[in-house]
């Protein structure tokens, strides 16, 4: 495949992810905005040396790409012609990401970088369920982004953005939790819904197992952490996989049989769950949810279900393409990426 005319693509960067009040609760790693701007400035790098014309990215009141281009110069030509803001009105909130991934799509952005947990990527998947996506986790808890180097990332972004691998070759379609509330518009998780008590409001995260009735995640895994950890002790449920997960916790009024076991709720914590079902879910099969109830999505508390209201819930393959990255240089190796060999030949040929 020809490289294309234009190679566009996109980053998203969240400020506040990898360094929110659960850490008091856990122990999870802290994510300084001071080495957000260092991993973005290594993204941006393999970007514009392997052959992105341009970058547009979210701006955001810490100035964290900005901060990473400042004084950066490739190939002696400094780069801020090369990555520009989008146009918008930009608060600090999370609508910010939501609206940053509508606008690139509309842009013709060919892959977008995301950088934060669970929570920024379902905010980009609310803006756009096409923008392809290249998730690098900065955040608590994460399942749907993945730790990898900067530079790996921008290299992996540039094959795609330049066409030497073709997207539809090195990416799947997300799974996705779509929810149908009544009364309310609809909604959507990537990893994991939880449905706990109704009574029970606290912090946006979710710790005390206690209060969970159960859970539809998207994947399973025993490597995981958080929901997709306790169904992973149960069953391996992949991304590629086209189903789902469905487990429910026991309750007191629940009677035997029950299945005891213990799973990495979140980063240092290891809990006992007594489990009272579990099944694996058909893409499109509806899980209902009736209220009072509070559901959790990718891991921080969303909406009420009031008494009598109910919720539909299930799993579908309506996510964003998700690049794979280490197939994707893979691909764009063979295509002649970062090949500077005067004949354009491999020397294992």
């Amino acid at each position: 495949m020809s490289p294309a005319a234009t190679a566009t693509a996109g980053i998203i960067a969240n400020p506040q992810s990898g360094k929110d009040i659960r850490r008091l609760v856990a122990h999870a790693s802290v994510f300084s905005n001071d080495e957000k701007v260092a991993i973005v400035r290594r993204i941006v790098m393999g970007m514009l040396e392997a052959g992105v014309d341009r970058i547009l990215y979210m701006p955001d009141p810490y100035r964290l790409i900005a901060q990473s281009i400042d004084g950066l110069r490739i190939e002696g030509q400094p780069v801020h012609d090369r990555v520009q803001p989008l146009d918008g009105i930009y608060r600090g909130g999370v609508d910010d990401t939501t609206a940053a991934a509508a606008l690139m799509t509309e842009a013709g952005v060919s892959v977008a970088v995301s950088l934060g947990g669970d929570g920024t990527n379902r905010a980009i998947v609310k803006g756009s369920r096409t923008l392809p996506l290249i998730p690098v986790s900065t955040g608590t808890n994460n399942v749907f982004p993945r730790m990898v180097e900067g530079t790996v990332v921008g290299l992996a972004a540039a094959a795609v953005a330049t066409g030497l691998a073709p997207l539809e070759a090195v990416s799947q379609r997300a799974k996705l939790i779509e929810i149908e509330i009544d009364g309310r518009p609809p909604d959507l998780a990537l990893i994991d819904a939880v449905v706990l008590d109704g009574a029970f409001i606290g912090s946006r995260a979710v710790w005390d197992i206690d209060i969970v009735r159960e859970a539809i995640m998207t994947r399973a895994a025993p490597d995981s952490i958080g929901f997709s950890a306790i169904g992973g002790m149960l069953q391996t449920v992949t991304p590629a996989d086209d189903a789902g997960f469905h487990i429910r916790l026991a309750r007191d009024e629940v009677p035997p049989p029950q299945h005891q076991i213990r799973a990495a709720i979140a980063p240092g914590l290891v809990r006992d769950i007594t489990i009272a079902s579990a099944e694996r879910l058909d893409l499109g099969a509806i899980v209902r949810v009736d209220g009072p109830a509070m559901i959790a999505l990718d891991g921080e508390r969303e909406f009420h279900l009031h008494d009598g209201q109910s919720a539909a819930l299930r799993v579908t393959r309506d996510g964003p393409p998700v690049v794979a990255i280490d197939h994707c240089l893979e691909i764009a190796r063979d295509a002649g990426f970062l090949n500077t060999d005067p004949s354009g030949n491999s020397w294992l040929e």
